[in-house]
């Protein structure tokens, strides 16, 4: 392996030293596509340069680094490092239990109208090749706080699955996961949870939560880099699963043939009894080595304390953003609030338009199905930050 790169600065909250060369005056974008920090960039050209110098002989070398990434994603989770694969996005780990799981012609699938296609498509195909029954409960029912009862209600009839978004993209509304899985268990259901609108930024524990399944890109809270995500499998729900979509690693000692000599290549190896046996193929490593360089950031900060910085920071932009006529779509409870604050601009104006003179400013921002969203994170600081904001939406409203 490569020497070391020199130790980069400690992360501190509200401070962007470990992003020189981040171009925005203000990016507020965590919630789409975060910036690499300089320890990621550092990890990401460390393991490029051992490939390049040594090839195969470099991927032995790195293939530790797996393993820490699944005890640091443990420690974000609070769950055991082997009850957590490494998937290529959110979506695959979606598609991993929708094809995985033992269904039964006519069980029950209940989805949220309102959530990001990711939580949505796969289930539909879930649907189509097992013969399911999907239904969408309105998610607009929890932000008028009568989601838990609706959802009672709906879980009479008998129910295979609940799956739901920890936070929802549009609102930035943290669903009331832990209450939710009490309810599916009651019933005989399990819960899916989407994650990537929540972990890095809102504490999350599987197992005080209940939480059957979880899945979770990389590339935004967590801050590592696109095409890697977690997925979580309860212990106990792993040998109910079918192996629909093992590939040749998925077996046990599935590198031995490769290594450890001759006459070991065999095709009946077991499949692996563990999340992990959905990890089939090629690993991507770069972005394992990448993210466990971001975690290691976000827990020597520790999500609770970066959860508390970035709902501060809301809470001023939040009053700036409605003296100026903004409606805001933020939850009133912390309990419900996540890193996203989301607004509709005064009625007069369009969103993405706003959105384009922010921009051009140097506020980073997104608009998701027409609100105006802004997600900061750990290394944004309100003190230099906000009057910013503020003053480019007056200049982009034309306000005196």
């Amino acid at each position: 392996m490569s020497a070391p790169a020199p130790a980069a600065p400690r992360p501190r909250l509200g401070d962007r030293s470990l992003f020189p060369t981040l171009a925005p005056v203000a990016y507020l974008n965590h919630a789409a596509i975060a910036p690499p920090s300089l320890p990621v960039q550092q990890a990401i050209h460390a393991i490029v340069d051992d490939y390049a110098r040594h090839g195969t002989a470099a991927f032995l070398r790195w293939a530790s680094e797996r393993q820490r990434l699944r005890g640091l994603l443990a420690r974000l989770l609070n769950a055991d490092a082997e009850d957590i694969a490494l998937v290529a996005n959110t979506t695959r780990g979606v598609s991993d239990i929708a094809l995985c799981l033992p269904w039964r012609p006519g069980d029950r699938v209940l989805l949220f109208q309102g959530e990001f296609p990711a939580n949505i498509t796969p289930w539909q195909r879930a649907a189509e090749l097992f013969q399911l029954e999907l239904e969408l409960l309105p998610v607009g029912d929890f932000h008028r706080g009568k989601g838990l009862d609706h959802l009672r209600a709906a879980l009479r009839r008998p129910t295979r699955l609940v799956a739901v978004s920890a936070v929802q993209f549009q609102t930035g509304l943290r669903m009331p996961v832990a209450e939710m899985a009490a309810l599916c268990h009651e019933s005989g259901a399990e819960l899916f949870v989407d994650a990537i609108q929540a972990l890095g930024v809102c504490p999350l524990d599987v197992r005080a939560s209940g939480i059957d399944y979880l899945s979770a890109g990389s590339h935004k809270w967590m801050m590592g880099t696109e095409g890697l995500a977690c997925l979580y499998i309860r212990r106990d729900r792993v040998a109910a699963l079918r192996p629909n979509v093992a590939g040749w690693l998925s077996h046990e000692d599935g590198l031995d043939f490769l290594f450890g000599g001759a006459d070991l290549l065999r095709y009946d190896r077991p499949i692996r009894q563990r999340a992990d046996f959905v990890e089939g193929g090629a690993y991507n490593t770069i972005g394992c080595v990448a993210l466990a360089a971001s975690l290691d950031l976000i827990l020597a900060l520790g999500v609770p304390a970066i959860f508390e910085h970035v709902t501060k920071y809301l809470d001023e932009l939040e009053d700036g953003l409605c003296v100026r006529g903004f409606t805001s779509l933020r939850a009133r409870a912390v309990s419900e609030r996540s890193g996203i604050l989301s607004v509709h601009p005064p009625r007069s104006v369009d969103v993405a338009d706003l959105q384009r003179a922010l921009a051009e400013r140097g506020i980073a921002c997104t608009t998701p199905d027409g609100a105006l969203r802004f997600s900061p994170h750990w290394p944004n600081d309100p003190d230099t930050e906000i009057p910013r904001v503020l003053a480019a939406i007056d200049a982009a409203l034309g306000n005196p």
